[in-house]
């Protein structure tokens, strides 16, 4: 493989699957919006790549408010996949995203395995989309509400549906809230992943006592932030090491240092997700840090310490 190296002489590139990304930064779905959101906040054309917030069918009007809770290091949240459906999303947000020089990954979901069909065919030949990533932490309506992402089946069978309906690159975003992540992960890349992007949000809880009364409308919610960072970097490492495709670690990123201890776990990418919040600059300066690392470890390639950790 070619090394590409930046204006400063270090190579931050990495490829998952066809995807291509000048480095391993991405933003996590659900916290960056459709990225103009950001466009004031943060130069766009530095990340290694933008996941968009969830797209399914339909439009979805999401969980009644209070939606958001902030926790002890980190932040519980059940906006219930709001979103404008994939006809407006290419009709009003591609416009812009197809300008960006960096890669833009769709993030996707439905209520069953046609619906995930469906929109992975409509979003198939749609310019400016790079990628899928199959959210899969949605419940099947068919099943009683029984969630894709904890049934290595029916996580088999979403994947392969989507692999079946587009040409684009395919990543399945994992649920932590299993038993076995790595019997899962292995699910989805028989059935055709060419990556696995984990953690999704832990499912939490949080209770006012004064009201005695749930924090949030929807009751439970998807916890996330640093206070994540333990086990979705335990689950990096675990599924890293036993599939063959490429990993991309998420999970309460928020420093350099965070981004660097999924990549010697094994990851090849990350995402900064809840950062985005309350410091929308932390991509960028995860990226300088990346280059600051490589220089004082006297590395060029980002690529030569994915997975190097040494647990002997």
């Amino acid at each position: 493989m070619d090394r590409v190296k930046g204006d400063d002489g270090f190579d931050l590139q990495v490829h998952i699957g066809k995807l291509s990304l000048a480095n391993p930064v991405m933003t996590a779905s659900g916290t960056f919006g459709y990225a103009r959101e950001f466009s004031n906040l943060v130069h766009l054309h530095r990340l290694g790549g933008i996941v968009v917030k969830g797209i399914s069918l339909e439009a979805r009007s999401g969980n009644p408010p209070p939606r958001v809770f902030e926790t002890a290091c980190g932040m519980l949240n059940a906006i219930g996949l709001e979103n404008v459906g994939v006809e407006r999303f290419i009709t009003e947000k591609m416009p812009f995203l197809r300008e960006l020089s960096c890669p833009v990954v769709v993030n996707i979901l439905g209520d069953s395995v046609e619906q995930y069909h469906d929109i992975a065919s409509r979003l198939d030949g749609v310019f400016g989309v790079s990628a899928l990533e199959v959210n899969i932490s949605c419940p099947n309506v068919k099943k009683g509400g029984v969630a894709f992402g904890t049934d290595p089946v029916m996580a088999a069978q979403v994947t392969a549906a989507v692999r079946g309906a587009t040409s684009l690159p395919v990543l399945v975003k994992l649920s932590p809230n299993v038993t076995d992540i790595v019997l899962m992960a292995r699910a989805v890349e028989e059935a055709g992943a060419d990556g696995i992007s984990l953690i999704n949000t832990l499912i939490g809880m949080a209770i006012d006592p004064q009201t005695r009364k749930p924090r949030l409308a929807n009751v439970i919610g998807g916890l996330s932030g640093p206070a994540i960072k333990p086990v979705a970097l335990r689950m990096v490492w675990q599924v890293a090491a036993n599939v063959s495709i490429p990993v991309i670690g998420i999970g309460g990123i928020t420093t350099a240092e965070d981004a660097l201890e999924f990549l010697l776990a094994g990851a090849t990418a990350i995402q900064v997700g809840t950062a985005n919040f309350y410091e929308p600059s932390a991509p960028e300066q995860i990226i300088q840090g990346m280059k600051d690392y490589l220089r004082h470890q006297k590395e060029q390639s980002i690529r030569d310490i994915i997975g190097t950790v040494q647990t002997g």
